[in-house]
């Protein structure tokens, strides 16, 4: 019985890559350890980046318009600094989604609550909750006095 050939470091990333969209540094700490001698991680990446194939832009674009239902902007900017993307690429992400990808406060609270608080500690538990999806505690409080009032 005969090894199987590894298939080759292109070949794993593209496969990756074919899946869904990856940030650089997610794709490089995926490949490191598959990396034979004299392979460069580096090098492969710069020429999928070169070619289109990977790009941090699509990557964030493409998850804060997937998430962006569930998790506010913090939650979403928090998750792609978490895969290597920088400040600069996060705001781009945004603008690029800009319809699809702003998250709805009250969207997020509906499908969870959908009802005022009747008392203060019902009302602190729905902030805890919005404030955990990622969204920004004023936006969370000017929100739900709006929903009391109303």
């Amino acid at each position: 019985m005969t090894a199987r050939a590894q298939p080759s470091l292109k070949a794993r990333a593209l496969r990756l890559l074919a899946r869904r969209e990856h940030s650089r540094e997610e794709l490089e700490r995926k490949l490191a350890p598959h990396a034979q001698q004299g392979e460069d991680v580096e090098a492969l990446l710069d020429e999928m980046v070169k070619r289109g194939w990977l790009s941090d832009a699509r990557f964030a674009e493409q998850t804060i318009r997937s998430k962006a239902r569930r998790f506010g902007p913090l939650k979403l900017a928090q998750q792609l600094r978490a895969k290597g993307v920088d400040e600069e690429t996060i705001a781009r992400g945004f603008r690029a989604a800009a319809a699809d990808g702003i998250s709805s406060l009250e969207s997020v609270w509906k499908s969870r609550f959908g009802v005022p608080a009747p008392d203060q500690r019902e009302r602190a538990r729905q902030a805890r909750f919005l404030q955990g999806r990622g969204f920004p505690l004023e936006d969370v409080m000017r929100f739900l006095t709006s929903v009391d009032k109303s």
